[in-house]
């Protein structure tokens, strides 16, 4: 069976929506998919791994040193993910009009960049530990589309002012940002996904 240019796991669900699975550095396709499932149970998971190796650790794109990344290979690779989905969806038989993002740290950082380059692959997405990856250029056309971003105030890894300024673009693009601050670092608390699966509930059905 093709894989569409990713390795991937795709687990069918019983609803029309689809979470799109985006790991962080050094998962895989299989690292998202319980959470997957316990935010959003009735969903489908579309799961790619990321096809950057950094020290033979999996990535969506790479960085040129930490906390800086080479926003030419993310405008490539967010490219190539959304011809991706469009491929998987049209096989799968997926509502491409609704595919949520559900990434983590250089995952999260990859669903924000597909929101940002190419409005149209996302109904929205949940953002764990995210910043701010490129600017696009032009201001996108987000009108409708729903962004939950889960941020820690002690995380080294993601700085407030990158978390604030994603939440500004998003917003100003017209999307509907729920940024939740936990006084936590790069790690999710219990109390954070608590918070993501009553959002998902109402907003991943």
């Amino acid at each position: 069976m093709t894989d569409f240019g990713f390795i991937h796991r795709f687990v069918p669900g019983a609803s029309d929506y689809t979470l799109l699975l985006l790991h962080g550095t050094g998962g895989n396709q299989e690292s998202l998919i319980s959470l997957g499932q316990k935010l959003a149970p009735e969903a489908n998971l579309l799961s790619p791994r990321g096809q950057v190796l950094e020290n033979g650790m999996p990535r969506f794109f790479r960085r040129l040193r930490v906390g800086i990344f080479d926003e030419q290979d993310i405008r490539l690779r967010a490219g190539e993910l959304k011809r991706f989905v469009a491929q998987a969806a049209e096989h799968y038989g997926l509502d491409q009009e609704k595919v949520f993002a559900l990434g983590y740290s250089n995952g999260a950082n990859m669903g924000a960049a597909l929101l940002l380059l190419h409005p149209g692959t996302l109904a929205g997405a949940v953002l764990l530990r995210p910043v701010l990856p490129l600017e696009p250029g032009t201001t996108p056309l987000l009108a409708g589309k729903k962004v939950f971003i889960a941020a820690g105030t002690k995380d080294p890894w993601a700085p407030i002012e990158k978390v604030e300024a994603l939440v500004r673009l998003l917003q100003d693009s017209g999307c509907s940002v729920t940024p939740r601050w936990e006084p936590a670092g790069h790690e999710l608390t219990e109390r954070e996904l608590a918070g993501l699966q009553e959002w998902a509930s109402r907003h991943i059905p």
